[in-house]
């Protein structure tokens, strides 16, 4: 069993940053691409943003570009997501996602592209 462990949420206050990290634990396997989702209060999950296999083709959402940075080391086969200038309106449960097979080139913006999950991080933006 593959399972997404996420951490480096916590509280902080607008203007602030923080690093979120993403690993996996259990039965190893080789992602492809890897994405972040979020879940503000109240609201459906959201992409937010995604990383292709090598590294060097990334996707974001509106609301994170300039502000966030996806990377990931593929010797851990662990991504980051670092989150900058926070708002108030980052609040949300964050989630990492992981695609098993196929292609290992280009990135992944839905849901339902992805195979593995993690339980979820609470990121809480205070203004």
């Amino acid at each position: 069993q593959v399972q997404l462990v996420e951490s480096g949420g916590g509280l902080v206050q607008a203007g602030g940053s923080l690093r979120l990290s993403c690993a996996p634990s259990g039965r190893t396997f080789s992602s492809r691409a890897m994405g972040w989702f979020r879940q503000p209060p109240g609201k459906e999950r959201e992409f937010v943003a995604a990383i292709s296999w090598s590294g060097g083709d990334t996707r974001y959402a509106d609301s994170a570009k300039g502000r966030f940075t996806i990377s990931r080391d593929n010797a851990k086969n662990t991504v980051y997501l670092q989150m900058s200038s926070l708002k108030p309106e980052d609040t949300a449960v964050y989630y990492c996602a992981a695609r098993s097979g196929g292609s290992y080139y280009g990135v992944r913006i839905l849901e339902d592209e992805y195979d593995y999950w993690g339980q979820g991080t609470q990121v809480t933006v205070s203004s």
